[in-house]
């Protein structure tokens, strides 16, 4: 098996290769084969240049020999990390891969594999086609959350009116329908909420969600669940009794987590934005975790990109709790105020979290890369221990998520290099891997 040793011996699974953060699953593995699946987009300044410029890949890592295949899903799709794959693994073993475009044009592609649980050879791609709902304004990401209740894939799309939209499949993505919109409101700048969501896989599926893009908003973060075809707030209320049609209320009608302009240290935060969000491993006790990012010092607005902040909200089942999580610190790239190097909880432990900043969570010291650190709180998130993944990196550490699919390992990927725009990096996919205690 690819392990990693005290000192976190950190493997390599792609040359080439990053993503965004608003779909998933981006990274699943399949306990049947003890498999290792990462999506990514390959860019120009990477090895394989142009040729391999827009690749959409599947890093498929054999656990057990450490052996790794990169499998091309579409070629020279388009560069943009926008365009990474969501993945899902279907009752019959076989997986689906769903991609976009980023709002370049208005189709939605998935692929299926030919062979159960072989994620070497895929069937042909299908499209769903947005333009008459979208007016030709393009669609981006897709987030794949399948109820077995129900049985039922959900496809959420930034589509109409650059809103949460749905596709819907009852034949296991063999085909896609349009499902309706998730929430909508006047569009304010560039597009409306971002949303992450979570599901237990039988009949929930949580999600967290801003207003607007936070260049362009002073954004609140609101939490809400489906769950027999509603749209709830936390505490149960139905905001809306049918999410599968075109009418959709606000987001504001979801719970507000954490409202702008809440001071949780020594500043208000301002421009919130979603980064990760996990359910408990009884989803009946509505243990939720989420990671948020806000500015702070941002005084007057937008003024100060220099200070971010993690945010960590913990629903107990019965109210959420927000706590100060570490520095963020400034914008990851000049042009993108509130980027930053981004968090993921582990979906088998709300108390463990893996998150990149360029300041050490234990002293706040200043570094020359962002790097992933661990932490772990015994108490709900009020307070954390903190251990070092990476250390004295001569290249930056971004965007880590905890693997999904087998709660026996704990896989944990993230790319390493140089980023300057979502279309520019040189960025090579790596991780750890090793039996969970």
């Amino acid at each position: 098996m690819v392990a990693t040793t005290p000192t976190h011996d950190i493997h390599t699974f792609n040359d080439n290769g990053a993503w965004c953060w608003f779909q998933d699953e981006r990274a699943l593995i399949d306990p049947a084969t003890n498999t290792l699946m990462i999506g990514s987009v390959a860019a120009a300044e990477g090895p394989g240049g142009d040729e391999r410029s827009g690749n959409i890949e599947l890093a498929v890592t054999d656990l057990a020999s450490g052996s790794t295949e990169i499998v091309v899903l579409h070629e020279q799709l388009e560069v943009d990390d926008h365009n990474d794959p969501a993945l899902w693994i279907r009752p019959d073993g076989r997986y689906l891969a769903m991609y976009t475009k980023h709002k370049t044009d208005d189709q939605q592609r998935w692929r299926i594999s030919t062979r159960p649980h072989d994620a070497t050879q895929w069937g042909p791609e299908h499209t769903f086609d947005w333009t008459e709902l979208t007016g030709g304004r393009g669609a981006t990401y897709s987030n794949l959350h399948y109820l077995a209740d129900e049985d039922r894939l959900y496809a959420f799309v930034r589509a109409i009116n650059d809103d949460p939209s749905i596709l819907i499949s009852d034949d296991h993505g063999e085909t896609f329908r349009y499902g309706g919109k998730l929430f909508t409101r006047p569009k304010i700048g560039y597009v409306n909420g971002y949303t992450r969501y979570a599901s237990n896989g039988t009949d929930r599926i949580d999600l967290i969600t801003t207003d607007h893009h936070p260049r362009n908003y002073d954004n609140s973060i609101y939490h809400g669940y489906i769950r027999g075809g509603s749209l709830h707030r936390s505490e149960g209320t139905v905001v809306d009794s049918s999410v599968l049609d075109p009418e959709a209320p606000s987001q504001v009608e979801l719970t507000t987590v954490l409202a702008t302009g809440t001071v949780l240290t020594d500043s208000p935060l301002t421009h919130a934005w979603t980064t990760d969000i996990r359910q408990g491993k009884d989803s009946q006790s509505g243990q939720i975790a989420a990671v948020l990012t806000a500015r702070a010092n941002d005084e007057p607005e937008n003024s100060n990109f220099s200070d971010h902040r993690f945010v960590y909200a913990r629903h107990d089942g019965a109210a959420w709790q927000v706590f100060p999580l570490a520095k963020a610190g400034a914008n990851l790239l000049p042009h993108e105020e509130d980027y930053t190097g981004l968090a993921s909880i582990d979906p088998y432990d709300l108390d463990s979290l893996y998150l990149s900043a360029p300041i050490d969570p234990r002293d706040g010291a200043e570094l020359a890369h962002h790097e992933i650190f661990h932490g772990r709180t015994s108490d709900g998130g009020a307070t954390w221990e903190w251990t070092p993944i990476t250390e004295d990196s001569g290249a930056d550490n971004l965007r880590p998520i905890v693997v999904p699919g087998d709660p026996t390992t704990l896989a944990v990927t993230w790319f390493r290099g140089s980023m300057t725009a979502s279309q520019h990096y040189d960025c090579r996919v790596v991780g750890i891997v090793s039996q969970r205690p």
